[in-house]
């Protein structure tokens, strides 16, 4: 990793030393290698190189990162440097400004701060507040972004809803990393084909795709780039390689899962609300039909517990066997309620 990492900083800075490279924490996606970077001038940057060769999810980054940064009243890193087509692609950005949503939500938990739940529903409806404002431009067509048009918007590979939602089931196929459940990806994409009707003519907006803890950074007091009425509420999202142009009601309740929800269990409901609630302060509304698909995003977003079951052993204090129940039963009742 470190070579592939070393090799991609050379070629981008060829005249600028680094002095070291940093980890970045665990990822779930064994197809990015990401360090941080140190520069012996005392500059810093994170540094993604896809470690498999595949430069579209570069590409897409890349493309996004600077389209959000012209278009939208919202805050992204900066892009230093990056090469979709090279041999080991990669992407080079500054840092974040701010700091982590998972450290300042974890800091909360000294028992110091009476007012800690009050202050996680802040945060929470900054996060909501945020995606309305990235949900707000609409686009002509569904599809998946390949890449920039040249003019500073987006090129887009357009195709219906339905089998842009099937290509991201079957991206998470191809990251996953157990297989112990792997006919819960035919189950999931039988769900969609099932339901394609209930699919059709829904809005389409740019999705970051992937709004967890660490891909979010808050700056303090709101303030920054974007902060204001019609902005992003000092939240700074990152990792935008699974963005694509979709259904927004699809993004917020995969939102509301990776902020609020354990394995097979949902978190308090003041904290979904509170997401829901800064949605609404910015948007006026949830998305058009959002009760009606819902149901269909909840058994995609299984797929997240399905193929990752290695990873969540780490998390939750149960036998790997344990799991692989729970999350039959649940994906049952998720289709069930469908």
């Amino acid at each position: 990793m470190n070579e592939s990492a070393t090799a991609a900083l050379r070629e981008a800075f060829p005249e600028r030393p680094v002095e070291r490279l940093t980890g970045v924490g665990p990822s779930w996606n064994g197809a990015n290698e990401t360090v941080g970077v140190a520069f012996a001038d005392g500059g810093r940057a994170f540094c993604k190189v896809a470690v498999d060769g595949d430069g579209t999810r570069i590409a897409r980054e890349l493309a996004v990162l600077r389209y959000v940064a012209a278009e939208r009243p919202l805050e992204v890193p900066e892009v230093l440097a990056a090469d979709p087509n090279a041999d080991a692609p990669y992407l080079v950005t500054g840092p974040a400004p701010g700091r982590e949503l998972l450290d300042a939500w974890e800091a909360l938990d000294d028992g110091a701060r009476v007012d800690a739940d009050a202050e996680r529903e802040a945060l929470l409806r900054r996060v909501g507040a945020t995606l309305a404002t990235l949900h707000a431009e609409r686009f002509e067509a569904h599809g998946e972004i390949v890449g920039s048009d040249g003019g500073g918007g987006l090129d887009i590979d357009r195709m219906p809803w339905p089998d842009v939602l099937l290509n991201t089931i079957e991206r998470t196929r191809e990251i996953g990393t157990s297989e112990r459940l792997a006919g819960h990806y035919d189950a999931v994409v039988d769900c969609v084909e099932a339901n394609r009707d209930r699919l059709r003519d829904v809005p389409a907006a740019l999705l970051h795709g992937d709004v967890a803890m660490p891909n979010l950074f808050v700056v303090d007091g709101g303030t920054g780039r974007g902060a204001g009425a019609e902005g992003g509420d000092g939240v700074v999202p990152i990792d935008w390689e699974l963005a694509h142009v979709g259904d927004p009601a699809r993004d917020l309740v995969r939102a509301e899962d990776q902020l609020c929800n354990g394995f097979d269990e949902r978190g308090p409901e003041r904290y979904a609300d509170a997401v829901y609630k800064g949605y609404r302060d910015r948007a006026g509304e949830l998305p058009e039909g959002f009760a009606a698909r819902r149901p269909i995003y909840e058994v995609v977003r299984m797929l997240g517990r399905s193929g990752f079951l290695d990873q969540w052993t780490t998390h939750v204090d149960e036998p790997l066997e344990s799991l692989v129940e729970r999350a039959d039963a649940e994906l049952r009742a998720r289709l069930d309620a469908v």
